[in-house]
């Protein structure tokens, strides 16, 4: 793990990190000035989301080291938990 890596999780207690994950899928969509990203992690039941100004690589099937904390969104009336990604780094 490195060395911010680890100080952001001495920082903020909340933080998870996982390493070497596999992503079985990328969605990319537009959300007013920014794009959203969805990933779904292998053995995971639960979407990773993060925004960012622009479209990036696809990154189903690369494996990603996530630094998240779990969150959770009400949609029509019902809570759907989440991962709210912090770091996001390809490993």
């Amino acid at each position: 793990m490195e060395k911010q890596t680890k100080k952001l999780l001495t920082q903020h207690e909340a933080l998870i990190h996982s390493e070497d994950r596999k992503v079985i899928s990328h969605v990319q969509r537009e959300d007013g000035d920014w794009i959203l990203h969805t990933l779904m992690l292998e053995s995971v039941d639960v979407p990773f989301k993060y925004r960012r100004k622009k479209r990036y690589k696809n990154l189903q099937g690369a494996r990603v080291n996530l630094t998240y904390y779990p969150d959770t969104e009400e949609v029509a009336g019902i809570e759907f938990e989440y991962m709210r990604v912090v770091r996001l780094r390809t490993s």
